[in-house]
C-alpha cells in the first residue's frame, strides 16, 4: 500500500512537471559557430637541413611531407589546434626558364582547380622585403584552400605554399582560423631566404 502511495506521488510530479515545463514562447536560436581562441603569433625558424630558411609557427609542427609524390625538401607545417596544414614544396629551377615557366604553370593549374567551388580567386604580386617575387593567391568561398602562394627569385629557387583544413565546416566558422592562417604564411613568405649552398 505504501509502494502504490509512492508512484502514485511520483507519477503525478512527473506529469505535472511535464506540464510546467512546456511553454508555448519557444523561439528558435540563431546559428552560431564554436569560438576559437587564437593563440598569440610566435615563431621559430626552420632547421638548418633545408636549402631554405623560414619563420613558421611556434603553435605549429614541422613535419617532412607525407604525400605519395613527396621529394626531398618538402614539408607540411601542421596545426593541431586548427587541424590545418600549410603544404610547402620546393624546387631548384637552375637557371631554366622553362623549369620556372613549368612550376610558375603547375601552381596556377592547382590553384585553378578550385574554380569549381571558389566564388573568387584573387591574385596579388608582390616583392617581399628581401626582393624575391610572390603570387598569392586568396580564395573566396567553400574550397579547401583558401590561400596559396608561390615564391621565387626567377633563377634558382622555387617555394610554393598552400593552407588546407582538414575539417567538414563551413568558411564562415572557420574565418578566424582562416585569417589567423593567411598571417601565419605571409609571415612565413616574408621571412623566407635561400641558403647558399
Amino acid at each position: 500500500m505504501k509502494v502504490q502511495k509512492v508512484f502514485i506521488v511520483v507519477y503525478l510530479g512527473l506529469i505535472s512537471l511535464g506540464f510546467l515545463s512546456c511553454s508555448r514562447d519557444y523561439q528558435p536560436k540563431p546559428k552560431g559557430y564554436n569560438r576559437l581562441d587564437l593563440p598569440d603569433h610566435n615563431y621559430s625558424i626552420t632547421p638548418d637541413s633545408l636549402p631554405y630558411q623560414f619563420e613558421y609557427s611556434s603553435h605549429a609542427q614541422l613535419l617532412k611531407d607525407t604525400s605519395w609524390i613527396r621529394e626531398e625538401h618538402w614539408v607540411e607545417i601542421y596545426y593541431p589546434l586548427f587541424k590545418a596544414t600549410i603544404h610547402v614544396t620546393y624546387k631548384e629551377i637552375n637557371s631554366s626558364e622553362k623549369l620556372l615557366r613549368e612550376f610558375l604553370n603547375d601552381a596556377y593549374v592547382l590553384t585553378s582547380k578550385h574554380q569549381i567551388k571558389a566564388n573568387a580567386i584573387n591574385e596579388t604580386l608582390v616583392k617581399t622585403p628581401g626582393g624575391k617575387s610572390a603570387m598569392i593567391a586568396e580564395i573566396e568561398g567553400e574550397v579547401p584552400s583558401q590561400f596559396q602562394f608561390t615564391v621565387t627569385d626567377s633563377v634558382k629557387h622555387f617555394l610554393r605554399g598552400a593552407v588546407y583544413f582538414n575539417v567538414q565546416v563551413q568558411n564562415d566558422s572557420l574565418a578566424p582560423a582562416i585569417d589567423y592562417m593567411k598571417i601565419d604564411a605571409m609571415h612565413l613568405i616574408n621571412t623566407l631566404d635561400w641558403k647558399k649552398r
